[in-house]
């Protein structure tokens, strides 16, 4: 059970082309966000869609793989863990950032 503790699943549509850095270890790091869609009938029987918007960070070859495939548009199925990180902005602001960093990912679609 262990390895549920910390277990997000996703599929959804990349909002725009990812985000590659090539690190000086010489590994790379990908960031993208995805949309995920839920449609359900309010009480008045009205169809609402609610989207969310999820940041995806992959690593490594997984990384790689994102550079090579994936664009804006594209169908995929993410699994991985939810992150929680922050950073200062250069107004020195304290921002918090959830993530979700992918360790397997799937691509749909065509």
């Amino acid at each position: 059970m262990n390895a549920l503790r910390n277990k997000v699943q996703l599929i959804g549509n990349l909002g725009q082309d990812p985000e590659i850095i090539a690190l000086e270890s010489g590994s790379k790091l990908a960031k993208f966000s995805i949309a995920t869609t839920e449609s359900y009938k309010n009480a008045s029987g009205e169809k609402v869609e609610d989207t969310q918007w999820h940041n995806i960070v992959a690593w490594g070859k997984t990384a790689e793989i994102v550079e090579n495939y994936l664009t804006k548009g594209k169908q995929v199925a993410i699994e991985g863990k939810l992150t929680h990180r922050s950073y200062e902005t250069s107004a020195g602001e304290k921002r918090y950032i959830t993530e979700v960093r992918c360790n397997e990912l799937l691509m749909l679609g065509k």
